[in-house]
């Protein structure tokens, strides 16, 4: 291993390390908040709020290019609606964390595959492969087990847990296909839905917790008020790292990779919240959790190999004969519109940060988008 490879692997596990410490330590907090400060609009506005403070200096900072382009036509149609359906889903994911333990809610929310797999089906005819749709039994099986075997079960935090993950999944297709349609950076466009999404839903955030927060007398007369806005503003901060983070660990490796690292961090998740927050399971419901997040893992390991065999078929015809191939690798040393690192960082396109290190060359090169059709896909799964 050479000493950039170390570095690669070094850089890698530390932000492996502090996205799974965001993520346990959001969800542990965000829990605690809830069971004495039961506003969970009041949580998802000051997430919402933290990433559109924080996220553009720190964007900024990291060199993360603005291009693409948003019509006024585009942003109303699609840009809007993301915004309120971010808004929606962080409600009703704050919901079933109050009302079911963290290692349930997210438990449920591994459903999100069952819930990509229908909607690409009914909105772009979009069919699997048989391993694809094999995948979805242990995910269905591990929630089943997990729901009935549940102690603190409670069905208004099963019904939000499910339309969360379901708008979820919605924003995950429709954001892909944003990010295609105006060229915009991943991360530009979840701070333009941040932004937007706490702008718009302010008044109904003054108008439905507001009001009622003022006339709460069990919170005014909280003895601990400041510890609990401590907390609250932590949940922000920790909700906007996680997802700054998760981008980051995407652009560093394959979405397989990204697939058994996301899966990790939500085994971290539960086991975190099962340690810290002590609530009571039974071994069968432990095992639903696994079985759940293990078909996780499988469906994304078998929408990989569905994306090669796909990305195999349309390439290999071009391919006329090893001998055309053989004199044109003998003709062309070097190829001219080859994107090794050295060209991207004379070009500009690479930036020696410790974020985002390799972020450019993957949304920013045009040749460079063309190989990654193979390696990420339209379909990889964004963070949740």
């Amino acid at each position: 291993m050479t000493d950039h490879d170390f570095l690669h692997v070094l850089k890698l596990i530390i932000v492996c390390v502090m996205w799974y410490i965001s993520s346990a330590g959001g969800n542990v907090i965000g829990k605690l908040v809830l069971n004495e400060f039961p506003y969970p609009m009041t949580m998802s506005m000051v997430q919402l709020l933290s990433a559109a403070l924080y996220l553009g200096p720190i964007l900024s900072l990291l060199g993360v290019p603005k291009t693409g382009e948003i019509s006024r036509r585009y942003f109303l149609t699609m840009i809007i609606p993301l915004a309120f359906g971010k808004f929606v889903s962080s409600v009703s994911s704050h919901i079933s964390i109050w009302k079911v333990s963290v290692s349930y809610a997210h438990t449920v929310k591994a459903t999100l595959p069952l819930f990509t797999v229908i909607l690409m089906r009914l909105c772009f005819k979009e069919k699997q492969t048989f391993p694809v749709y094999l995948s979805l039994v242990p995910i269905i099986g591990g929630v089943c087990i997990a729901t009935v075997t549940e102690i603190a079960f409670d069905v208004v935090g099963l019904c939000s847990a499910l339309f969360a993950t379901l708008g979820f999944s919605l924003q995950t297709i429709f954001s892909k296909k944003t990010l295609k349609d105006t060229g915009l950076h991943h991360m530009n466009l979840l701070l333009i839905l941040s932004r937007y999404s706490t702008v718009c839903f302010l008044p109904f955030w003054l108008m439905f917790d507001v009001t009622r927060i003022v006339q709460d007398r069990a919170v005014l007369e909280h003895d601990n008020k400041l510890f609990a806005v401590g907390l609250i503003l932590l949940d922000g901060v920790f909700n906007m790292l996680q997802n700054l983070f998760a981008f980051t660990v995407l652009a560093m490796v394959n979405p397989l990779s990204y697939a058994v690292a996301n899966a990790t961090k939500r085994v971290v998740i539960i086991g975190a919240s099962l340690a810290l927050l002590h609530n009571p399971v039974t071994a069968m419901n432990v095992v639903g959790m696994l079985i759940a997040v293990f078909g996780v893992l499988l469906y994304n390991w078998a929408k990989y190999y569905q994306r090669l065999a796909a990305e195999r078929e349309r390439v290999l015809p071009y391919i006329h004969s090893d001998s055309d191939l053989t004199n044109f690798v003998h003709k062309h040393e070097t190829l001219v519109h080859s994107v090794t690192e050295m060209n991207l960082q004379k070009n500009g396109f690479v930036h020696d940060n410790f974020l985002f290190e390799n972020v450019n060359n993957n949304y920013h090169t045009p040749k460079r988008n063309q190989v990654n059709k193979l390696e990420k896909g339209p379909n990889s799964d964004a963070p949740d």
